[in-house]
């Protein structure tokens, strides 16, 4: 049979033959109705080549399908030859369809089309389905930490990748299932690309059909006519590139047809891809929207981008433009919230796109959170003229919302970050239930809610199945963002709402969900406010964190410089408590340097030790008076870690040393501070400082000598240092914190630090407000109640 000329199958001749008798006809007259001789007739029912024209012809006037009839070509030397000149033939008159159709990709606000190439990241493959996984809860958390599994970073599950191009190769007929936004229609698009420009699979001619286009084509033609005639526009020969087994069939979008549709196309799909078995099949669709098996297709799953490919997108995205990809990849590192959107190809394009207008992420990070989920829930469907089936009439994309809020509270509130798909279930069952008009029968309900979940997650891609029958939110960050939209549109911020929300205070997974309720509301001083009674009720009872307290009150107040008071008690709190909390309490002599000067003189901003001081007042830095005071408080540190420790293990030894050289170097920043600032010391500081410089012996002279002097004199030595240091500089304090107290301090800390941040979060709260939170921040007790008199 040559690639003119198509012949029947076995199957094929009896099936004609009894539409023959089925139209009460005879080859003769069968013969004269088309104006043939009869030998080709006779051909056609004996199973030798029949010109193909004439042979769809026959088919056409039989009422068969021509594609069920034809039998597969015999394949000879001289037929190879053939076709492959037929491949190059169609490959070359396809070329200029393939790059206007694939070449370039435009989502969401993009103002023009990008060179698919320009842009493009490649994809890596999961060859087991994340949700086909069958294990337990507990199994999965263990399965999750066993692979250092980041419950905050749901997304970053390890699972063994494969190259997307490498799985194609791999299997001859492969379903690329994936969430909304995965990346699926770009790899197909890529997949073409490569094909028709020779870097893949060279010998085949890649078809690419948009499978929403063919559902809804005009007089609903087969598949193989929408692609020989329809699609290709048409190309001569396509057909025998088919017939052949040398195309590369990329079909997009299965999820994108309509539900009047469906049956119809899987059976297209399923017979044309059985009737053509020797081409290459891609099909793509969103996990859990259809309940269909395509049995000789494998299934596989995109994988969320890693690290690498979203800085290799980030790279292509920022080439030549004013905003480098470095700064954006920084920025990203210090946002893990907004980076884990980044694992979402269509939402990392969201990103790239609103820090692009800026040069930075909105600082208000829950407009940046709407407007990705808006991409989800709304535009990504809409700006592609894709409507999905409403499967719950009643569930606005509002209510979705709604829905999607009381689902995340509830379970946020419970520490459920994974739930099983009953109780899933269950929320949606008791919120549908409570709709205008809702059917209340039990049975009808459990159906609508198991439903309602499979469409949230196959057309939004909201909720995610983890594991076989267990869900989460696809990301932390989502999840946090439905429980504080919770809070602030459906409880409207009501006084019980906030109440119960500062009850989570103390909890570090509740800290993001702060800030998003803050940067929601209208109007953040209510909640502000009573985050701030909160804070201040953690050591308002404990008498001696309120000396504390009040100590570093008295502290600010010396400090004779104009900074904010509040960022000058946070830098004596931070200091203090750091020096006392940490395990590396000690002053390392690796600080000092060739000249013995010691690194006391930088910003806040390069020392996270001092975060809240540096986010209450960007320019506090160290002074010459606070480098002599920290001087003196590492001499007292060295002292008391001597009094700790026999003398006789090497690293006491050293401590010695250190003790020797800092001693000096305060006496230096004391000689320094009268030179910069022309003061003058007070005598008896200066003259003790001196006094006890030059009673302690140097260590290096002779180590004996310095173990029997510290033996004997150490105690009254250290008294004397501390006493001084109290009177003349109010520093030296011994608190000797209990354990409980630090841990009321590390609390007090963090919430305070949380505080100031909601502050700084472009949330809107009033000057009034947001002066009396300042104004009163690290306070004793007594100083605030003093100050609202």
């Amino acid at each position: 049979m040559t690639g003119r000329s198509l012949s029947s199958s076995p199957e094929g001749m009896q099936k004609a033959e009894r539409a023959l008798i089925r139209y009460s006809l005879t080859q003769k007259a069968l013969a004269d109705e088309l104006e043939v001789t009869r030998q080709p007739i006779g051909k056609f029912f004996t199973g030798k080549p029949v010109d193909r024209n004439l042979f769809v012809q026959i088919c056409d006037r039989l009422g068969l399908e021509w594609e069920e009839i034809v039998a597969e070509p015999e394949v000879n030397q001289d037929n190879n030859i053939e076709i492959d000149a037929i491949v190059q033939e169609v490959r070359e008159k396809i070329k200029p369809l393939i790059q206007e159709c694939c070449g370039t990709m435009r989502v969401l606000d993009m103002t023009q089309p990008i060179g698919l190439n320009d842009i493009y990241t490649s994809v890596n493959i999961l060859e087991k389905i994340t949700g086909q996984q069958r294990l337990g809860i507990d199994e999965f958390l263990q399965h999750c930490k066993s692979q250092d599994f980041d419950l905050f970073g749901l997304n970053r599950i390890t699972a063994k990748r494969v190259p997307g191009l490498e799985a194609v190769e791999k299997y001859s007929k492969l379903m690329i299932l994936g969430k909304p936004g995965a990346g699926k229609t770009t790899f197909l698009k890529y997949l073409a690309i490569q094909c028709i420009g020779g870097e893949f699979q060279a010998e085949r001619v890649p078809i690419f059909v948009t499978l929403k286009n063919f559902a809804e084509a005009a007089n609903k033609p087969g598949l193989l006519q929408h692609i020989t005639e329809d699609a290709i526009n048409p190309i001569s020969s396509i057909q025998d590139v088919i017939t052949y087994g040398k195309a590369l069939v990329l079909l997009d979008g299965l999820d994108e047809v309509r539900e009047e549709d469906s049956n119809r196309v899987l059976k297209e799909i399923r017979d044309f891809s059985d009737r053509f078995p020797k081409n290459q099949f891609v099909m793509t669709c969103r996990i859990a929207a259809k309940e269909y098996t395509f049995e000789k297709f494998t299934e596989v799953e995109v994988a969320d981008f890693d690290d690498d490919q979203i800085s290799n997108f980030a790279n292509n995205w920022f080439k030549d433009k004013a905003v480098k990809p470095e700064t954006f990849d920084k920025s990203l590192e210090e946002n893990n919230r907004i980076k884990q959107l980044a694992a979402s190809p269509l939402l990392l394009t969201l990103l790239c796109l609103a820090f692009e207008e800026s040069g930075d992420f909105p600082a208000n990070r829950s407009e940046l959170y709407k407007e990705g989920l808006d991409a989800l829930l709304k535009k990504w469907d809409a700006k592609r003229g894709i409507q999905r089936e409403q499967v719950y009439k009643k569930l606005s994309v509002q209510r979705k919302e709604d829905l999607l809020s009381k689902i995340a509270l509830t379970t946020f509130e419970r520490g459920d970050y994974f739930f099983k798909q009953k109780v899933a279930e269950q929320y949606i069952t008791e919120y549908i239930r409570n709709l205008p008009d809702a059917n209340l029968d039990q049975e009808a309900l459990q159906m609508d809610s198991e439903i309602v979940l499979k469409s949230i997650e196959s057309q939004h891609g909201l909720l995610v199945e983890r594991a076989k029958g267990i869900y989460s939110f696809s990301h932390l960050t989502f999840h946090e963002y439905f429980t504080a939209r919770d809070f602030v549109l459906v409880k409207q911020s009501s006084e019980q709402a906030l109440q119960n929300l500062v009850s989570h205070i103390n909890e570090k997974s509740w800290r993001e969900v702060f800030l998003l309720v803050v940067g929601m509301s209208p109007s953040a001083d209510n909640l502000l406010l009573l985050i701030k009674d909160k804070i201040d009720e953690i050591i308002a009872i404990d008498n001696k964190l309120q000396r504390f307290m009040t100590w570093v009150n008295h502290k600010s107040i010396d400090f004779k410089f104009p900074y904010n008071l509040a960022a000058v008690r946070a830098f004596y709190f931070d200091h203090t408590c750091w020096r006392i909390t940490s395990n590396n309490r000690i002053f390392s002599i690796s600080k000092l340097d060739d000249n013995r000067n010691i690194e006391l003189d930088h910003n806040f901003a390069n020392d996270d030790k001092f975060a809240l001081a540096h986010a209450l007042d960007y320019q506090l830095k160290y002074t010459n008076a606070d480098a002599f005071s920290r001087a003196l408080e590492h001499t007292l540190a060295l002292v008391r870690s001597l009094s700790r420790y026999t003398l006789e293990d090497s690293l006491s030894y050293q401590r010695a040393i250190a003790l020797s050289e800092t001693l000096t170097f305060s006496h230096k920043c004391a000689l320094d501070l009268v030179r910069a600032h022309d003061l003058a010391l007070v005598p008896e500081l200066e003259e003790t400082l001196q006094e006890l410089q030059e009673q302690l012996p140097d260590p290096k002279s002779g180590e004996e000598r310095f173990k029997h002097w510290w033996q004997t004199n150490g105690q009254t030595w250290t008294e004397k240092l501390q006493l001084v240091m109290i009177k003349h500089r109010n520093i030296g304090h011994d608190w000797q914190f209990t354990n409980k107290q630090k841990k009321l301090l590390k609390q007090y800390y963090d919430t305070n630090k949380l505080l100031v941040d909601c502050l700084n979060s472009d949330c809107y709260v009033s000057l009034n407000v947001r002066q009396q939170i300042e104004d009163t921040l690290l306070l004793p007790i007594a100083e605030i109640k003093q100050r609202q008199q």
